[in-house]
């Protein structure tokens, strides 16, 4: 048995053992003997692993499962090893992925939503406990190499800017050595905010270059796989592959989207017969299953107007055009292992899917999906998208489709992500391959199963225990079960025979094939529904064992076993931190109404060159009110030029600039209106202050103000905006100083080259009677006393 056979492993860091032989005066006497110095490894044995997991993608979206978007890299993976059609995830992102990490519930761990909507309750808090270490670290403490790639939707918002803390990244407390991608929900596909480890990153050429974040986070992949292997080959690593690809905005190159032309001009309710059909040849689902009706919130093809069909129809081909094109960048990693001729013993998950296919982007989709974060769809009409056509997908769009395709796309089940009570919002086709180990090919394996099985069964499947103390905490013992049991045995008995759901207070427990669910939100309603008491919700009662896709309910017939099953439920969540529930997303949306910490406090705030990627989380909050931006810089003798101060993107935000040496303002009003205020003179070289005040007209979110524009305290400038962004500017790009990266506020710059050509001493924003009118801005050694004395 070799000392990596012996290691107690229980105990995370492996304590270190001193050494007690017998000990020289002097290193050349004979008796002089030391073992050599042993490397951490894994047991015998432990495979290398990958987990490939697909963002809003639904159980009938993948050709592999019958769906309509072409994957044959997940079809071949499939081929050579097992699919899985019982498997489950939370119905949300940031949920699935703090639980798929840990092995434990989300609501356990702290994420019964999305960080974005943290609040002080124990299950919604978005904090992973300590008592719960992550998978990727008890990994790495046992001598793996472990990598993250693409998208971390679990970093707490207050922690999220680039002075950390660091305790949720992937590379912090998260346990990964290596980290390449994004921190949050979503990413812009075509101007990624990017980073590698905690260090902000540019990408390394723009879309007219070819640029996607796709391929960019494949080529990493690759790249860290082969040199860990170059370097280590004696280790396995754990790569964990999760891109932002398909949550919109559904960026793709447009030749892939246009591979779809024409295949979806039938619409929705068609798409869905045909995609029931391909299931049913391909045999993911029973032959006995029953194709569940469109709920009534959904409308049918036929019902929305002839003018929004072709816009509706490119939603969709875009959409068919982006999970393919993800499916070939999976192909490449998958390849590149193969070439490295260790496929073989590498374990990988392909889930497709952290959720159902998203129902966010609203009955008619949307060019970009911020107008209706604040409240603006209505003025998408059919000539407004019908001109921007050609653009869905391209790096000018932030596009999502509508409600009927995401239905679509869970065929056959009922609803679609959010909605955990029904198979459409959390049933997700899963790929399981591993030759060294699993003998069948093209399997298919019908066991119950969630994401908290993945965990545990990779540390089955590497050989290694569950910690019982990691840094010295006691863990609390890992809630999923390992999924290793069914590889080889078809017809195994299910380990898992109960398990919860939640989302929104949408609700269902499954326990031996029975489900009890109820439906108590709308997944496109973000705010303003009308929702009843808990208590009033209609529960649903399906036998699963025989109505395979939730068709025929049966509560009516058999009202005591609904009552158990309520009290079963009732039962579990109270078990793992469920209650109290929470539907009201407009109070949890407020930082100060939820109990979430905000790293920015006070009227005012300072920033100063150099300083970027500060999402809207960073920055203080100027929407909705008056407030002033003012500048300390040094103009060259060539003249001004270039950014002094942006938030958000092309798809909406500010920006205060110098162009062709004149002081300049942009409000980016969603993309859709542009709205510009500049300076009638130049500004001299030197030292100069410059100053943006921002009037804002009141009476209600979203309104407009007048901007007036000063230089050394002299107007030089006015001019009116008629409205405003009452919500959010972006979810991916934030605010830069001193330049505009991403995708830019103002079309009178590109993405690249704005940067201000002089110095920035500093910048201050402020809101209200806050805004400081004083000669010049603090210093930096003022700024942080003042901080500190507001704190």
């Amino acid at each position: 048995m070799s000392d990596n056979e012996k290691i107690q492993r229980t105990v995370l860091p492996i304590p270190d053992q001193p050494y007690k032989g017998l000990i020289m005066y002097d290193a050349k006497d004979p008796e002089s003997k030391f073992p050599p110095i042993a490397q951490l490894r894994p047991p015998k044995d432990a495979p290398n692993v990958l987990l490939i997991l697909i963002d809003d993608a639904g159980f009938g979206s993948s050709s592999a499962f019958g769906g309509p978007c072409q994957t044959p890299n997940a079809e071949k993976l499939a081929a050579d090893g097992l699919k899985y059609n019982r498997f489950h995830t939370t119905a949300l992102c940031s949920p699935t992925r703090q639980a798929i990490l840990t092995g434990r519930n989300h609501h356990s761990a702290g994420m019964g939503a999305i960080t974005e909507i943290a609040s002080g309750a124990p299950g919604y808090n978005s904090l992973l406990p300590n008592t719960m270490s992550p998978l990727a670290r008890t990994l790495t403490l046992n001598g793996y190499s472990t990598a993250q790639f693409g998208k971390c939707h679990e970093v707490p918002v207050w922690e999220t800017s680039p002075i950390g803390p660091f305790n949720a990244w992937p590379t912090g407390g998260g346990g990964f050595e290596y980290f390449y991608g994004f921190i949050g929900g979503e990413a812009n596909q075509w101007y990624p905010t990017l980073y590698e480890g905690t260090t902000p990153v540019e990408p390394k050429k723009t879309p007219e270059e070819g640029y996607h974040l796709v391929e960019d986070m494949t080529d990493k992949a690759i790249a860290w796989i082969g040199q860990q292997k170059v370097l280590a080959p004696d280790k396995p690593f754990f790569a964990y592959f999760a891109p932002g690809a398909t949550h919109a905005p559904h960026h793709v190159p447009k030749e892939w989207a246009d591979k779809y032309k024409g295949k979806f001009d039938g619409g929705w309710d068609k798409l869905r017969e045909e995609t029931f059909a391909r299931q049913l040849k391909l045999g993911v689902i029973p032959p006995d299953s029953k194709l569940t009706p469109r709920p009534k919130e959904i409308p049918s093809w036929d019902e929305m107007p002839e003018a929004l069909k072709p816009v509706l129809r490119r939603q969709m081909e875009v959409y068919a055009g982006f999970m393919e094109y993800t499916d070939y960048h999976v192909g490449r990693l998958l390849d590149s292992i193969k070439k490295l001729n260790i496929l073989y013993d590498t374990l990988v998950y392909y889930i497709i899917g952290d959720n159902g296919a998203s129902g966010e982007g609203t009955l008619n989709g949307t060019f970009n999906e911020m107008l209706n974060f604040n409240g603006m769809s209505a003025i998408e009409t059919p000539e407004f998208d019908i001109e921007r056509i050609d653009k869905f997908g391209g790096p000018e769009s932030y596009n999502h489709y509508a409600v009927g395709w995401a239905h679509a796309m869970d065929t056959p089940y009922q609803w679609t992500k959010q909605v955990a009570s029904h198979w459409g919002g959390t049933r997700n086709g899963t790929i399981i391959h591993w030759p060294k180990t699993i003998k069948g090919k093209g399997e298919l394996r019908t066991q119950f199963h969630h994401v908290i099985d993945v965990a545990p069964t990779i540390l089955e499947a590497a050989g290694l225990p569950e910690p019982q103390f990691v840094n010295g905490v006691q863990q609390h013992p890992i809630e999923g079960v390992s999924m290793l049991y069914s590889f080889n045995d078809p017809k195994a008995a299910e380990q898992r025979e109960t398990q919860y759901f939640e989302m929104f207070g949408n609700r269902g427990i499954y326990h031996k094939g029975w489900t009890a669910v109820t439906r108590h939100k709308t997944p496109w309603i973000l705010i303003g529904e009308k929702t009843p008491a808990f208590d009033d919700d209609v529960w649903e009662l399906y036998d699963t064992n025989t109505d395979w896709t939730q068709a025929n309910d049966l509560s009516k017939e058999m009202p005591e076993k609904l009552h158990e099953l309520q009290r079963l439920w009732l039962i579990e969540a109270v078990k793992y931190n469920v209650l109290p529930m929470n539907d009201d997303l407009g109070r949890v949306l407020n930082a100060d109404t939820a109990g979430r910490p905000q790293l920015i406090k006070g009227n005012s705030q300072i920033l100063f060159g150099g300083m970027g990627r500060l999402s809207e989380n960073c920055v203080i909050n100027i929407k909705n009110k008056s407030h002033s931006v003012t500048a300390e810089i040094i103009v060259p003798d060539s003249g001004a030029e270039g950014v002094i101060i942006a938030q958000g993107a092309n798809i909406g935000g500010w920006s205060l600039y110098a162009n062709k040496g004149k002081l300049k303002y942009c409000y980016n009003l969603g993309g859709v209106n542009y709205y510009y205020v500049e300076a009638t003179s130049p500004l001299p070289a030197g030292e100069h202050q410059v100053r943006m005040e921002f009037a804002y007209a009141g009476g209600g979110l979203g309104k407009g103000g007048k901007v007036t524009l000063y230089t050394d305290g002299k107007k030089v400038g006015e001019g009116d905006i008629p409205m405003t962004l009452a919500m959010i500017f972006s979810a991916d790009d934030g605010c830069d100083v001193g330049l505009d990266s991403g995708a830019p506020v103002s079309q009178d710059y590109g993405p690249q080259g704005n940067g201000f050509n002089g110095k920035i001493k500093g910048v201050q924003i402020a809101i209200a009677d806050a805004a400081e009118n004083s000669d010049h801005l603090v210093s930096p050694e003022d700024a942080i006393r003042i901080a500190m004395a507001r704190k």
